[in-house]
This record gives structure tokens, sequence and C-alpha cells, in this order.
């Protein structure tokens, strides 16, 4: 693949992106606190999750491995590569065989949202690896790119939103006693700003990785989670309110994005 059809390909990606954060601000993605039957049939949330979010770990997993025993001294001998690589894969192994196992209660994810989630992590994937492994112009990831403010900041932030992230997860988790059905209002870490801090600290994680990386592919992986969070961010606010009124609206918490949204 050239250089510009690869563009292209990403510039197809973003209209889509675009286009599924309109339609997510009329069609409510039914699996969690907004979980309904509308979707059609559902499965464990702890095995949906795991088919969902594994081909993230395991396609970019399964380049790196190609490249790295590829011969081609250019890849193989370069770091810089690997530490990109190896940080999204960091995310997307907890993201993928931990984050489901400590998921409490029995909870249910439509298959159709499965199944779309497996396709954009099939696809993103494959941009970041094709990125990285194939067409980064040589001399774009040196060795002194680890010491440039792009990687420093980019890193950085990358970490933080991965802790806000696991915090805001952890908080959900614990808002409930073994046995107990009822649904509360998260007050702890990030929640104290926003309705969905889990969303933000992993926006914040993949503007992180944009900046790390200062590729199209990151840029546009930030995109799409914006993307697909933002408008599930405001129902859950809705639906907050719908369930807790004044209580909840006199938090006065913005969606995703502290003080801004």
């Amino acid at each position: 693949m050239t250089l510009s059809t690869y563009y292209i390909c990403v510039g197809a990606m973003a209209a889509m992106g675009l286009l599924v954060f309109i339609c997510l601000f009329f069609f409510k993605a039914g699996y969690g606190y907004l979980s309904n039957s509308k979707w059609g049939p559902q499965i464990s949330n702890k095995l949906a999750w795991v088919l969902m979010e594994a081909p993230s770990f395991l396609f970019l997993l399964y380049y790196t491995l190609r490249y790295a025993f590829s011969g081609v001294e250019a890849v193989n001998s370069n770091p810089v590569l690997y530490v990109i690589a190896g940080l999204f894969l960091l995310h997307y192994f907890q993201r993928s065989f931990i984050f489901p196992l400590l998921l409490r209660g029995k909870s249910k994810m439509p298959i159709a949202v499965m199944a779309m989630g497996i396709i954009f992590n099939t696809l993103n994937s494959w941009f970041i690896g094709t990125w990285l492994f194939s067409l980064a112009p040589a001399g774009t990831y040196e060795l002194s790119w680890f010491w440039s403010p792009q990687f420093i900041i980019g890193t950085v932030v990358f970490f933080v939103g991965m802790a806000i992230n696991m915090h805001s997860d952890h908080v959900i988790r614990h808002l409930r006693k073994p046995g107990d059905t009822k649904h509360y209002i998260p007050r702890k870490g990030f929640y104290k700003y926003v309705t969905s801090a889990n969303y933000f600290g992993e926006f914040t994680e993949w503007v992180g990785f944009a900046i790390l990386s200062w590729s199209l592919c990151g840029v546009l992986f930030a995109f799409w989670t914006f993307c697909n969070l933002a408008p599930r961010s405001k129902s859950l606010t809705e639906k907050y309110i719908a369930e807790f009124g004044e209580e909840y609206s006199s938090l006065n918490k913005k969606n995703m994005i502290p003080f801004i949204w």
C-alpha cells in the first residue's frame, strides 16, 4: 500500500467517525447503564468485552512480532517502534483480559454492539500497525524520539489518562455491594466533575498516544474515541437526570470534559 492510499483510508475512516458521532445522538448504544433489548440478542458482558477488545491487542501484537522477525534491520532494531506499540498493547491487554474479569454483576451486551466494536478495533489496529511498521518514512522514529517534546509530553498524558480511566472504572465497580442491584451516583475522583470520568480518561489516553506517536493514525484514534464516547456521555447524563432528578442535576457535572462539556 502506498502512503497516499493509506491517507485516503484514514480520511474515509474519519468520515465514518463523524457519521457515528451524529448517529449516536439519536441511537443510544444499549449496553451498561443504557442497556436495553432494542439492539437484539445479548451475551455475557464479560465475554463480550473480551471478544470485542482482544482484536486490538492480538492484531497489533501480530504486526509487532511479524516485523520483529522480518529481517528488516531498520524495523527490528528500532526500540522506538516497539515502545509506541507497547503502550497501545499495554492498554489493550488490561482492557481485554483484566478489565472483564473485574466486572461485577450479570449485565449483558448486545451482540450487535460487540460486533461493531470488533470491526472498529480490527481496523484501528491495522491503521496503527501499518503506519508504525510499514509506512512511517525512514527517520521518523530515530532513537532521539525518546527525548523529543512530543514523546515526553504524550507519554505523560497517556499515563495520566490511563490512571484516570482505571480509577474511574474502580469507582463504578464499587458503587454496589454484592447482590445489590440499585443504581447510585458516582462521586469520587473525576466523577466530581463529569458524568463519564472513565471516558474522559480513555480519551485523554489516546490524545496522549496521538502526541507521543505524532501520527495521523493516532489523531484518527483520538478522534474516533471522542466521536464514540461523547454522545454516549451525554446520553448517560440524561439517564442520570431522568432517574435521580435534581439530586443529579444540582451537581452541575459536565458530560465528559471537565469544566468544558
